[in-house]
């Protein structure tokens, strides 16, 4: 089965009634977690950015306090894991701003954590990746944002 191009498909959802696309998207939701996770955003949190952004960072906070710290391999296991979940939100938002909180949330957490990253070295490799990855997506954003976001990304950097 071939699978259907973004164009092709939205030529026919609008041929579709409002019915059937309801069915089509509960279906849809139904079959993989993260379809119901965006279905979710898009329906309830899109409208408050702010609200989703805190709610993330929660979660996260909760993630770091669960890391397992006997080994520097299960802190690198559980850091990239998180870096991951992080990411998944921030493909849901699809909002540059929101990208860059909450990539410098993980960043200034990531700092914070004892103990200290920076006597690994693949953690420490991870972390000034994505230093360098949001010094890059802070260029996009308004002037206004990049200043502010730019003084908190000069406390970061090693």
């Amino acid at each position: 089965m071939k699978t259907a191009t973004i164009a092709q498909l939205k030529k026919e959802l609008q041929y579709r009634s409002d019915d059937e696309i309801v069915g089509l998207c509960l279906r849809l939701a139904r079959f993989k977690k993260e379809n119901k996770e965006l279905l979710t955003y898009l329906l309830f949190e899109s409208d408050h950015e702010a609200g989703y952004v805190e709610a993330v960072k929660q979660e996260v906070d909760q993630q770091f306090g669960e890391i397992n710290r006997h080994s520097f391999h299960y802190i690198k296991k559980s850091v990239r894991k998180i870096l991951r979940t992080i990411k998944k939100y921030i493909r849901y938002s699809g909002n540059k701003e929101t990208e860059v909180q909450l990539l410098l949330y993980f960043c200034e957490t990531l700092k914070d954590f004892k103990p200290s990253i920076f006597n690994h070295t693949v953690l420490t490799n991870l972390y000034i990746r994505q230093i360098d990855f949001i010094d890059k997506k802070i260029d996009g954003l308004h002037e206004d944002l990049q200043y502010d976001y730019g003084l908190i990304l000069d406390e970061l950097k090693p």
